[in-house]
């Protein structure tokens, strides 16, 4: 993949400290006072409010207390946020986590989780330390998609015996196989409070989210909950009479059991929290950009995730990595910086120390409600439904990947979506090769005499033009879409030549589709020019077509049209 552009210079690379330089810092270096620490502390209670209910169920569903739920967002949130890349990533116990975290504590025992936990932060932070965190940037979209999606199906799974009140005669199976024909088995001893109880849960948050979407609504409906099972004594299960409550104090750092034969007993289980951890803080860091027009160190946020893992296994909690719903708070609730996410994970501290006890009274049906209701947005139903139609190679690689997920394994699923990604474009540049042979897929050097520059075109400083050749997929996704963003952080326009492209991938078309929505948002036009009818049909299902874009045949022809996006102001 080759891209070009016709800015007059290139920024210098950054050295090893820059890379590696939290953003807490550079946030100090940049000046910070009463006002930023104003609204770091206004946004840090508000995700502490989304954080509570939310850890505590995660912990639950895993296999664990709801405290160490609560330990795994102060710890975790307090470091992630203190050494991180990113600006405003929330780190804490994450729903994608729940199937892995579960399936290790059935097997190894909750001493082997949490060495698991500990040894998962020694790999992250390797990975970041080697700088190996671009690479986590080539998982195809599709894989990406149909993970999470088959994560959210099994979280809902695990939610429904709770969500019903149901009694099972022994443990509940782990495997959705055996699993829904033991729940079905026990249908009938459905309790009529405990469905109340998390149907009015989900209609609490769903009401809010629409009419007062400001509020935090999974901490009313929780609370809600828990005042109605005090005051008319419902006989559901609660976190007091499960748990026997939440300890009002903070366990002191200790090293779990370790040994060489417990450690080789994990590591696989160890290895999968490092790459799900990987993916998904990453995913979050992107969403945060993504929103603030900032940019995230991935390597470095990988380095703070390790030492987070490393944090929360020392004081029991569970897994930690970056959470997309939380960081997506953290925005929109006005955040200046990282000191947001230290805020929120003392606001915590300050609740166990505090107000523990009040806590004793969560009906679990609450909770499952609230997981239900996370699982729902888990999925990208848009993307999912898109990809499915996009063509038969996505289709498959996202349906295998959700497949592989539900009924056998994360990191398998991983593992086999990404190979079939990697024969799918071997396969189509098979084909664009033949039919497509004066495209090669990396271009030789060229004398630098070429009739098309424009140097007016170049001085522009409203408009710049941004040309790719080769092949636009997964694997130069990334590079080229950081490129791209920071280009039209700084124009009024930008043209983007895809005359030199054979093909497009659903990964590529969704870099394209952020950052047209992402110029939208700052007022930037985006024009497309030189695209083949094939790109314009692949661009076209990913919904990037008129009048979201411009299309153009030629850069001469962009070039021509007047300047009609506004500056931003």
């Amino acid at each position: 993949m080759t891209a070009g552009t016709q800015a007059p210079h290139s920024p210098a690379a950054p050295s090893t400290l820059e890379l590696f330089t939290p953003k807490l810092f550079t946030v100090f270096r940049e000046g910070y006072g009463a006002a930023q620490l104003r609204r770091d502390a206004i946004a840090g209670l508000t995700v502490a409010i989304v954080a509570l209910p939310l850890s505590m169920a995660i912990a639950i569903a895993s296999g664990a207390t709801p405290a160490q739920g609560l330990y795994t967002a102060i710890v975790g949130g307090f470091l992630v946020s203190a050494f991180g890349g990113s600006r405003f990533q929330i780190g804490g116990p994450a729903g994608a986590f729940i199937v892995l975290v579960a399936a290790t504590v059935q097997t190894h025992g909750m001493d082997g989780t949490i060495l698991a936990t500990l040894m998962a932060g020694v790999i992250l932070a390797l990975i970041g330390l080697l700088r190996l965190g671009t690479f986590i940037k080539f998982i195809p979209y599709p894989v990406t998609v149909g993970f999470t999606a088959g994560i959210a199906v099994i979280i809902f799974a695990s939610q429904i015996r709770p969500l019903l009140g149901l009694t099972l005669p022994g443990s509940e199976p782990g495997p959705l196989a055996e699993k829904l024909p033991a729940l079905a088995g026990a249908i009938g001893t459905a309790d009529a409070a405990a469905i109340a109880l998390s149907l009015g849960t989900v209609a609490v948050i769903v009401a809010l989210k629409r009419l007062r979407p400001d509020w935090p609504g999974m901490l009313i409906a929780v609370a809600g909950s828990a005042l109605a099972t005090a005051l008319f004594g419902l006989p559901v299960e609660t976190i007091g009479s499960v748990f026997g409550g939440i300890p009002q104090s903070f366990p002191m750092p200790s090293l779990p059991e370790v040994s060489l034969e417990k450690m080789q007993a994990v590591l696989p289980a160890a290895i999968a929290f490092a790459l799900l951890g990987s993916i998904e803080s990453l995913l979050s860091a992107v969403v945060a950009d993504g929103m603030t027009g900032r940019r995230h160190r991935s390597n470095c946020e990988l380095v703070a995730q390790g030492v987070a893992n490393m944090g929360s296994a020392l004081f029991g909690g569970i897994c930690v990595t970056g959470t997309i719903a939380r960081t997506a708070t953290n925005v929109r609730a006005g955040a200046h910086g990282p000191v947001s996410g230290i805020l929120h994970a003392v606001f915590l501290l300050a609740f166990v120390l505090i107000a523990a006890p009040l806590a004793s009274d969560i009906p679990l049906a609450a909770l499952a409600g609230v997981l239900a209701f996370v699982a729902w947005n888990m999925v990208e139903k848009h993307a999912f439904l898109t990809l499915l139609r996009a063509s038969r190679g996505d289709a498959a690689v996202l349906l295998t990947t959700f497949g592989l997920t539900v009924f056998r394994d994360l990191t398998e699923a991983i593992v086999v979506g990404f190979a079939l990604g990697s024969v799918l474009f071997i396969h189509r540049m098979s084909k664009v090769t033949a039919v497509e042979s004066a495209v090669p897929f990396v271009s030789e050097d060229e004398r630098d005499d070429r009739p098309d520059y424009d140097d007016a075109a170049a001085a522009d400083r409203d408009t710049v033009v941004y040309r790719i050749s080769g092949a636009f997929f997964f694997g130069a996704a990334a590079s080229i879409g950081s490129v791209l963003d920071r280009i039209a952080d700084s124009h009024r326009r930008l043209i983007v030549d895809l005359a030199a492209v054979p093909f497009i991938d659903s990964t590529a078309a969704n870099t394209i589709e952020s950052l047209v929505a992402r110029a939208k948002r700052n007022g930037v036009e985006i024009v497309l020019t030189g695209a083949s009818d094939d790109i314009r049909r692949a661009l076209a299902v990913h919904g990037i077509a008129a009048p979201a874009v411009t299309m153009a045949p030629t850069i001469e022809a962009a070039l021509a049209r007047p300047l009609t996006a506004k500056a931003d102001p």
